[in-house]
């Protein structure tokens, strides 16, 4: 999922204060209210899809309740606002996969779940998701961290009327090593993806420490891949590029970022995931987002209902649709929820590669060494661009 934008952790902390600030001023988000004061009161931090009326607003309805939910594309954004004291703001979390069982819980940014009311609901998920699922568990395996529900494969995207879907897997990452395809391609604005991606096209794993000497391949990597950049954008900038023929190829993109162009007519557009890679043998990297309850002093109890509200089959197939980019959720393994997915709707999540899409992917993961790779990469990009 996309990473739009850059921080430095003190400015991410003086930011977030001032946001906080902001909201109370507003009459937005108000912290520190009494807990009988909350029952008709919740406040979410998520991908963008749970911000959407179409979610927020039958769970108004049904519980008489004011839902604010605010939506950023920035995983250690949204963790650093909870870091920098908003824990007494937010009730619900929405971020990938390892960030709850590896920093929020242990930091106590989080708050675990009742097991005997959501451990269920995984029985009813596809078979990945099935309990105890390692994502939404602590370290330990005691606690329940978090819902699991939507996810996917997200390394590239081809347009298939020029390059086709058995070249892209068979060449994977060797695309952007290929200096013929110069000026052919673009690159999403989503930095920790792209950090993955360069270390991928350098040939190395990007989830473990780094030597000096792949350190010094990623920077020239990181310079060569921007430099033959032809556009560098956001979600629509991308599609619109490849529907119109101005590039082939895009990095980083998938289901995720392919859906809607997919969904508007455009089944030449088409994330792949390729056939191998430095991972162990594998090339993909996939996302899974964990939403878990905030440690909140003052916890909206809305936060346990909310969580099980989508897990129904109606809603989650609505979390799946919402506007912005359509994915696969993970109660999809329920025939009930299944059902509800039309042809074009399974088309458009690529719902006939998913399986394989995910066997060929290592699940998202902390870069141990983000911050000096990150620094490298937006250093390229800056030169690329005459920055």
């Amino acid at each position: 999922m996309a990473n739009s934008s850059r921080l430095s952790r003190r400015n991410f902390m003086q930011q977030s204060a001032l946001w906080a600030t902001a909201f109370a001023g507003a009459g937005t988000l108000v912290p520190g209210r009494a807990q009988a004061a909350r029952e008709k009161e919740l406040n979410i931090l998520c991908w963008e899809g749970y911000n959407s009326a179409q979610v927020l607003d039958p769970f108004r309805t049904e519980k008489g309740a004011t839902v604010k939910a605010e939506s950023l594309t920035n995983d250690p954004t949204m963790i650093n606002r909870l870091r920098a004291g908003e824990t007494n703001v937010w009730d619900l979390i929405n971020v990938n996969n390892p960030w709850a069982r590896k920093v929020m819980f242990p930091e106590k940014l989080i708050a675990p779940l009742d097991r005997a009311r959501f451990e269920p609901f995984f029985d009813k998920m596809m078979p990945a998701f099935k309990a105890p699922y390692k994502w939404a568990m602590d370290e330990s395996g005691a606690e329940l961290l978090g819902m699991a529900q939507r996810f996917g494969p997200y390394s590239y995207v081809v347009n298939t009327d020029k390059i086709s879907r058995a070249t892209a897997e068979d060449q994977g990452w060797n695309l952007w090593n290929d200096a013929a395809n110069a000026g052919k391609y673009g690159i999403l604005e989503s930095d920790d993806w792209n950090v993955f991606n360069i270390c991928l096209i350098a040939g190395f794993d990007p989830f473990k420490v780094h030597s000096d000497e792949e350190v010094a391949k990623f920077k020239e990597t990181a310079e060569r891949v921007f430099k033959g950049a032809k556009v560098v954008g956001d979600i629509a900038t991308m599609n619109q590029a490849l529907i119109s023929g101005e590039i082939d190829f895009h990095m980083t993109g998938g289901t995720y970022s392919a859906s809607p162009a997919r969904a508007d007519g455009n089944p030449n557009i088409r994330g792949i995931t390729p056939k191998s890679g430095p991972m162990n043998g594998k090339g993909g990297v996939a996302w899974i987002e964990i939403t878990s309850t905030v440690n909140n002093p003052q916890l909206s109890p809305l936060a346990a209902d909310f969580l099980e509200f989508v897990q129904s089959p109606k809603m989650s197939h609505t979390v799946a649709f919402a506007e912005g980019t359509f994915n696969p959720v993970s109660q999809m393994g329920n025939p009930e929820c299944f059902a509800l997915f039309t042809k074009e709707e399974l088309d458009a999540i690529q719902w006939d590669s998913l399986d394989e899409e995910m066997a060929r992917c290592v699940e998202y993961d902390i870069v141990p060494d983000y911050d000096k790779l990150l620094d490298i990469m937006t250093a390229a990009k800056r030169g690329a661009s005459g920055g």
